[in-house]
């Protein structure tokens, strides 16, 4: 028998209907593969062998009565950022230690309700405030990809990189993810995977630990581009729980994988060709570019003038809206609690011991910009450079264009510990630069793996969409994934 490992969603959801294979052999296989690599890898912050096993069973019957899921019997892994009943919740966070919710966020009560196999929690970056995994307090994730050559350890890309990482390992069918400002989107490019951050109010957040609630979306990463659009499907509701979410049907995604893209207008952003950015990539742009071209497609140049202010507008924006989300955490209720002589200095000491690095300057960051005296200044502006940055999108997609093609990451994966991240903050923002206008804007925008770097690296290609209009995203990004080829890391963990 083939590796079950190996299976798509697609192909395994196909064997387990003809039953082929059962969940439980699935799930095994899953839980045999997270035993050996978790190890190295550091993917997954928890696994729940005996409830996956139980769903597997479950899923058997139901398939065995001709009662199956869009999902059933499908072993997925779950970012630690979503509420899982019962099931370690810490947003890999020490602050949260020991915190089991006793609810279940919609977007994982949507997936059971299909059917799905839950094999653990997925590690990521501390309350998803990174761009490399190296934030948690779990560890840093590595990313299954190496250097042709070299045995130096790579980051998988963040926030969502343990969702990558196990995607890419083979040790989930898929996963689930949140992009608040390219977390899906740049560690799917960094690891050979699909990632689609859907639009604002496509997925409910309830029931997922907040970063930045007007930003933070959730969506799927999977190994091409059919499974992404599969989990997609299952994942989005409306929810009367999250008042952000917008009550639309949800459309069937899978049958827009293969659609044609004749005739579709693509717009090409001369703002994303920036200064200092890799040959390599300018040149994966131009072959994605080639080969919509070669399927059909119109290729317009557009102009996306506000695109330069939104880096430094999301990190006044973000932060601020996490400096209020983050409040909550004081030792009181959960998590993580550290005496003090009075509750004031039991705030402090809990906060001081429970935050990581990035979380505190971030806090730090946001604490100041909605102070006195500079909340004009500072996030009253970022507001307005905001409207800005959608009135672009607006005029480009009022202009009759479909979807725009960009790089997704301004370089391949670098190494865990880089000690020019490590010592300039800046850089390690610089690596959302083509993926926070997307959030700020509030619009849908996929990654795909559309080739490898000259060290051997993956590097991915984005799409963005109109609002509501994954679909198209979906259709083009077959094109690409088509037409690239599909990808996978030499095994050596």
């Amino acid at each position: 028998m083939t590796d079950l490992t190996g299976l798509t969603i697609a192909e395994a959801r196909d064997k387990l209907t003809k039953k082929e294979i059962s969940s439980i052999e699935l799930t095994d296989a899953y839980l045999g593969a997270i035993d050996h690599a978790n190890g190295t890898l550091n993917a997954y912050v928890a696994v729940t062998p005996d409830k996956a096993r139980a769903m597997a069973k479950a899923s058997d019957e139901k398939i065995g009565k001709g009662e199956a899921g869009a999902l059933e019997g499908i072993p997925l892994g779950i970012k630690d950022l979503f509420s899982t009943e019962g099931v370690h919740t810490q947003a890999a966070s020490h602050i949260l230690d020991g915190f089991e919710p006793r609810y279940e966020s919609t977007v994982t009560a949507n997936l059971w309700a299909d059917g799905a196999v839950m094999l653990g929690k997925l590690n990521m970056d501390e309350f998803a405030m990174g761009s490399s995994n190296e934030t948690s307090y779990y560890g840093p994730v590595k990313n299954p990809w190496r250097k042709a050559g070299s045995n130096a350890d790579m980051v998988p890309g963040g926030s969502s990189g343990g969702s990558a990482a196990a995607v890419a390992a083979h040790l989930c069918a898929g996963a689930t993810a949140t992009d608040t400002g390219g977390s899906i989107r740049q560690p799917a490019a960094l690891t050979g995977t699909v990632g689609i951050k859907p639009t604002y109010g496509r997925c409910s957040r309830w029931g997922i630990v907040a970063f930045a609630s007007s930003l933070d979306q959730a969506g799927p990463i999977a190994r091409d581009v059919r499974d992404s659009a599969i989990l997609l499907k299952s994942m989005a509701s409306s929810d009367a729980k999250d008042t952000t979410s917008v009550d639309r049907e949800v459309p069937d995604y899978e049958a827009a994988v293969g659609r044609s893209v004749r005739g579709l207008k693509i717009g090409i952003p001369k703002e994303y060709r920036m200064d200092g950015m890799p040959e390599e990539i300018e040149t994966l742009w131009q072959q994605g570019i080639a080969w919509l071209k070669d399927a059909g497609a119109e290729i317009v140049d557009v102009s996306l003038p506000h695109t330069k202010y939104a880096l430094p507008a999301y990190y006044i924006v973000a932060p601020a809206e996490a400096s209020s989300n983050l409040a909550r955490y004081d030792g009181v209720r959960y998590g993580l609690r550290v005496p003090g002589g009075n509750i004031a200095e039991m705030y402090e000491n809990t906060r001081a011991a429970g935050f990581g690095r990035e979380v505190k300057r971030r806090i730090m960051i946001g604490t100041y910009v909605l102070s006195a005296g500079y909340y004009d200044a500072y996030y009253l502006q970022a507001q307005k450079v905001r409207t800005l940055i959608k009135r672009d999108f607006e005029t480009v997609y009022a202009d009759g264009v479909d979807a725009l093609l960009t790089p997704a990451t301004p370089s391949a994966a670098f190494g865990i510990g880089d000690q020019d991240m490590a010592a300039d903050p800046v850089k390690m923002y610089l690596n959302d630069i083509f993926t926070v206008t997307v959030n700020m804007a509030g619009l849908p925008g996929i990654a795909v793996p559309a080739g490898l770097s000259a060290a051997g690296l993956p590097l991915g290609l984005q799409l963005i969409g109109r609002p509501f209009d994954e679909e198209t995203l979906f259709a083009a990004g077959a094109v690409i994934e088509q037409a690239a080829g599909r990808f996978r890391p030499d095994k050596w963990w």
